[in-house]
């Protein structure tokens, strides 16, 4: 499957080599979304676990934001109107999609500055990577509008990325994690310059999609696989993996380029 071409309705898309770059296209309204761009987000990113010409995403920021959430006016206020079927329906795509970010095999790097809430902050928490600019304010305002804590996943994966107490604070509370204070939590890898934000993101992601792409899908499988795996179950997985990773060539290319002291050149087989 080939997605580079990609012409989405909802989010705009471009390549940079083999990096994807998606950004929500809504700035005037800091980016929501919308019942539509969930969707089609969703249905992409199933998409990429079967495409071979995308190796790495970076999701970026759009006129200085990076997502405001579900849209007031296109999502909350239907939902009112909603029986349970068609809220379930709802809730369960929204899940959908941080499920198609964490299988569609490649690495994804977050790129957040401004608003980074709700719907959004579990966008880029479901990234593997995340920088942020000084400017970026995380919050999962879930219980501000009157619904639990858990939306998306948060429940099970805001305390693997900065502990219970932390990620309990910020999910009752629903106030702002500062960048500097998701930094030291571990939720952000880095904070960078505003300026810089965006090409520090797609160099990393550039640095990635060069590297041994098999091995980096094995990797985001074991990390998604191995939180529900006793210790020994994680070894013997991991033994797997690796006997696995040294049947490819890249394998090969990285022994021969040792031994001629040059750098490998990674072709993802």
């Amino acid at each position: 499957m080939k997605l580079a071409s990609l012409k989405p309705q909802h989010f705009l898309w471009q390549m940079s080599g083999d990096v994807a770059v998606i950004k929500l296209n809504r700035p005037d309204r800091k980016n929501p979304l919308t019942f539509d761009s969930y969707a089609e987000l969703r249905d992409v990113f199933r998409d990429m676990a079967y495409a071979d010409d995308v190796k790495a995403v970076v999701f970026a920021s759009n006129g200085g934001n990076f997502c405001s959430g579900g849209d007031v006016h296109d999502i909350i206020k239907p939902l009112l109107g909603q029986d349970m079927k068609g809220l379930l329906a709802f809730t369960r795509m929204t899940g959908d999609l941080v499920k198609a970010m964490i299988n569609c095999k490649v690495p994804i790097i977050a790129a957040a500055e401004g608003i980074c809430v709700g719907a959004g902050a579990m966008i880029a928490l479901a990234s593997d990577i995340r920088f942020a600019a000084p400017s970026c304010q995380t919050a999962f305002l879930f219980t501000r509008v009157g619904l639990a804590g858990c939306d998306m996943g948060a429940c099970a994966m805001l305390p693997r990325a900065i502990g219970q107490a932390r990620a309990a604070d910020l999910l009752y509370s629903g106030r702002v994690m500062t960048a500097d204070e998701g930094a030291a939590w571990g939720y952000f890898n880095k904070v960078v310059a505003a300026d810089a934000l965006f090409e520090t993101a797609l160099a990393y992601a550039t640095r990635l999609a060069d590297g041994p792409n098999f091995g980096h899908m094995m990797t985001k499988v074991m990390l998604a696989q191995e939180w529900s795996m006793s210790l020994d179950m994680a070894i013997e997985a991991e033994a797997q993996t690796q006997a696995i990773c040294m049947q490819t060539e890249d394998f090969r290319r990285a022994y021969e380029a040792f031994a001629a002291k040059e750098k490998p050149i990674f072709e993802g087989n």
